[in-house]
């Protein structure tokens, strides 16, 4: 009998995997082309501080809608250490939220590859939300129960905007002008958080230059900014994560509790940076739709 390669067999179950992924997902009503929506930009008379008129100044928002959507929304911020969007942060995970019954909005922001630094970014972030929060009726959503959601930087620019809202505060004439930027309850998937504790050099160099000052150094050590009164926040990290140390999810949740803010830590022993993202049977995706039931984001089953 012929044995094919390993390389042929990998590929074979992989394929099986993707088309299982797929039927499930049209069983779920969900669309696996992609949103049902175009990009819409965050600027459209041009971003402020705007460098040029490429893709790369022109941050967007994309739409995931569900077949059967609940009234919640989430922001979703990709990583991507500030040099690049990580597409395999940003649909995979909007069609698994779209799964819940949540509106996503996936955010593409301006990044320091491009020659973006902070705050570009945090504008972007709050312009998002601003954009969300306006058009909620548009959208038929709930503006109380709008989430955001971040990955590794994706994640540090959701502390940051957690903990700074008004810091990229610019003059504005669209009709998102006066609305609140905070979100109702924040996720941040293995984060980015501190520019001085065992830093993620690309992400600093990216954000912040490479010979920033000390209190701009500070100002985005988001340890060093919780206050009370913030929203919930979901934190999860793996401590074998060798690529953004466990320390910064340490460092936030250690802060969140010195000021009083909800939040729920999760720590698991196993797995490097993205660890759950080819499926979802990590216990991440479990311990987040428990704690958003808990947070009256998502409804609690009732039998």
């Amino acid at each position: 009998m012929k044995h094919l390669p390993i390389s042929t067999l990998v590929a074979f179950f992989t394929c099986r995997l993707v088309i299982v992924h797929v039927a499930t997902l049209l069983l779920a009503g969900v669309s696996t082309l992609g949103a049902d929506e175009p990009p819409i930009k965050l600027w459209p008379q041009g971003a402020p501080g705007a460098l040029g008129t490429t893709a790369n100044d022109i941050p967007t928002l994309t739409p995931y809608v569900p077949a059967k959507a609940n009234g919640a929304a989430m922001l979703l911020i990709p990583g991507g250490s500030y040099s690049s969007i990580y597409e395999g942060q940003a649909e995979p995970f909007a069609l698994w939220l779209n799964e819940q019954g949540v509106t996503v909005f996936v955010l593409r922001y301006r990044l320091g590859s491009a020659g973006y630094r902070y705050p570009a970014q945090l504008q972007d972030a709050m312009q998002a939300m601003r954009q969300v929060r306006t058009h909620a009726a548009q959208w038929k959503i709930d503006s109380h129960r709008l989430g955001v959601m971040g990955f590794s930087a994706g994640g540090h620019l959701v502390s940051t905007l957690l903990t700074h809202p008004e810091g990229g505060e610019v003059a504005l004439a669209s009709d998102a002008g006066g609305v609140s930027a905070r979100p109702n309850l924040a996720i941040l998937c293995y984060p980015v958080i501190s520019m001085i504790t065992r830093p993620h050099e690309l992400s600093r160099r990216n954000l912040i230059g490479t010979s920033p000052s000390d209190e701009l150094v500070r100002r985005t050590s988001s340890e060093l900014q919780v206050q009370p009164g913030l929203p919930p926040c979901f934190i999860w990290h793996t401590t074998a994560d060798k690529l953004v140390s466990v320390d910064h999810s340490l460092l936030f949740a250690t802060a969140l509790q010195e000021h009083g803010v909800p939040y729920e830590l999760h720590l698991y022993q196993h797995g490097d940076h993205g660890t759950g993202l080819m499926g979802t049977d990590h216990p991440w995706f479990r311990d987040l739709l428990f704690w958003l039931k808990s947070q009256e984001f998502l409804q609690m089953a009732t039998d």
